[in-house]
């Protein structure tokens, strides 16, 4: 295995509780194999920057085959899946036959269970039920929008605090003050846990609070 991530991934690499890198995956991982073989009693984490996953990535021989892996390892990234979905439907069509103007990026048809009176509002709107249900949905994510990143920023958060300070003094306290929204709180709980991983808590659980 070369590594669960693209290597493009921006990530944070802690070794023993000290950060030690932090940038595109490719570059991180020299960073991580030199702590490894340094001192292999001190575990090595890799955190994609995004959501604070666990990047797995093989670390084991000579830097030469670490370097050698990394060059030839393919980026890993995904297309977004609409735009793939179109560019499958767009190719599956003779050429001759492929209409004019924008693909339909990823649209699928799906069940939808109403009252009439519900069919009857939405069918009496501009463009149609179709129309009307889309800009609903927009609508509603984008009132949710908020939320949702504060959600997503606290997961992250109690990712890396989770995998790095599991056993801490004041972890569980500080996990509360986390999903709490109470950013102080949190900071004072964890001010004698080791600096990077208290600078690094901070700055995420910083996102949570103002997402």
């Amino acid at each position: 295995m070369i590594a669960s991530h693209p290597l493009s991934t921006r990530c944070s690499a802690f070794a023993g509780g000290r950060l030690i890198a932090a940038g595109p995956l490719r570059h991180v991982a020299l960073a991580a194999w030199h702590a490894r073989h340094a001192d292999p009693s001190l575990p090595v984490l890799i955190f994609e920057d995004a959501s604070q996953e666990l990047v797995e990535i093989d670390l084991g021989g000579s830097m030469a085959e670490l370097v050698q892996r990394l060059a030839t390892a393919p980026d890993m990234g995904l297309p977004d899946p609409a735009v793939a979905d179109a560019a499958e439907a767009q190719a599956a069509q003779p050429a001759g036959k492929r209409p004019r103007g924008r693909p339909k990026l990823g649209v699928v048809a799906r069940e939808v269970t109403l009252l009439p009176r519900h069919w009857q509002w939405l069918n009496a709107q501009p463009g149609g039920a179709s129309v009307a249900l889309r800009k609903l949905v927009e609508a509603a994510r984008r009132e949710a929008g908020g939320d949702d990143q504060r959600r997503h920023a606290q997961e992250a958060t109690y990712r890396f605090i989770h995998a790095v300070a599991g056993d801490a003094p004041g972890f569980e306290e500080a996990a509360r003050a986390l999903f709490a929204g109470d950013l102080a709180r949190f900071e004072d709980v964890i001010a004698r846990w080791p600096p990077d991983i208290r600078d690094h808590a901070t700055m995420l659980v910083g996102r949570a609070v103002s997402g």
